[in-house]
């Protein structure tokens, strides 16, 4: 009886303190939150001269595409030469 007893209390415990944890964590959060000063909205606005260096994007988007069909493309590869590789050793055994 005495360890059921023990064992309630523990898991009580438990319970408690992960309410407490997630009291804390949603107060730590509601606190740090303020609205962005004039420097900081300055600062993220978007700046007429630094337009012409943002046409690397589609460059970038293009690049990883090929980059994808190339990898699929040398693994096909590979797996096509562990194929004949291994379909060539089966014919070797059978004569």
């Amino acid at each position: 009886m005495a360890f059921l007893l023990n064992k309630t209390t523990i898991a009580s415990h438990f319970r408690s303190h992960s309410q407490k944890a997630q009291d804390l964590l949603s107060l730590s959060r509601r606190q740090y939150h303020i609205e962005p000063g004039p420097r900081e909205k300055a600062l993220l606005a978007e700046d007429a001269a630094l337009k012409p260096f943002k046409s690397y994007k589609q460059s970038v988007k293009k690049l990883k595409k090929v980059g994808d069909i190339l990898t699929i493309v040398v693994v096909a590869g590979c797996c096509y030469e562990i194929y004949v590789k291994a379909a060539m050793r089966e014919a070797a055994r059978r004569q």
